[in-house]
């Protein structure tokens, strides 16, 4: 089943196409551009160049994943009304993942055993990644990839504590490269950002089993800085 990963939690606009079968997931084409202020304009040809790279068309297409975030709401919101829109068009059902997941996996998967731990039984990793206004969107994930805190959204110096307190021995995410002085942990090259195929991989058994679509619900974790009025002044007193 051919599978289209959106991705807009971050400043890397992404969109990926997979094939989904029964012996796991394979990539077939990407595209990442990593541009904070330019979703809208990337991620539309970044879906038709990944369609025209693997010589296939939408109607091709058996299911959409996109990363639910967390991340800041403009450019999150432009993958999820993408995602939403080619799905209700072209009649197929989308999945949702958290975005860290698609780092935190990866990550998880990279990570050695530690000392007398068998394979798949290594250390603590943090995923980071960059929420402005000083903070990050962060969560944990233990040896086996599995999340065991967040998502959540802090300022570093919080999320450094919080790390110590679940020992964490490693980060990961762009986040974590822009503070690592305050986290005070080792930050790996990669994964940076969240990777199309783990969120492929999080979703396949939803795909395969036919599952029906889910709505993709943002994780904005905090509110949109404009905000509808609530009241009116009076003019006159």
């Amino acid at each position: 089943m051919l599978v289209l990963v959106v991705d807009s939690s971050t400043p890397a606009v992404t969109a990926a196409l997979v094939e989904v079968s029964a012996d796991g997931v394979a990539p077939r084409a990407s595209r990442c551009t990593v541009d904070a202020r330019a979703h809208g304009e990337l991620l539309a040809p970044q879906v038709e160049a990944v369609l025209a790279a693997a010589g296939a068309r939408p109607a091709d297409l058996a299911a959409i994943v996109a990363g639910l975030g967390p991340g800041p709401f403009t450019g999150l919101r432009v993958g999820l009304v993408t995602a939403a829109t080619m799905g209700q068009v072209l009649g197929v059902p989308t999945y949702g993942v958290c975005s860290l997941d698609g780092l935190g996996q990866p990550a998880a998967a990279g990570q050695p055993a530690a000392a007398g731990q068998p394979a798949g039984a290594g250390e603590a990793v943090l995923v980071a990644s960059d929420a402005r206004r000083r903070e990050v969107y962060w969560a944990v994930y233990d040896g086996a990839g599995r999340r065991v805190a967040g998502p959540e959204v802090a300022a570093p110096a919080l999320v450094a504590e919080r790390a110590r307190e679940l020992a964490v021995t490693v980060a990961v995410g762009d986040g974590a490269h822009r503070y690592a002085e305050v986290l005070g942990l080792p930050v790996r090259d990669e994964p940076r950002y969240p990777d199309p195929l783990a969120l492929a991989g999080l979703a396949a058994s939803r795909i395969r089993a036919g599952g029906p679509g889910e709505a993709l619900t943002p994780l904005y974790l905090r509110r949109p800085d404009a905000v509808a009025a609530t009241g009116h002044k009076p003019v006159l007193r």
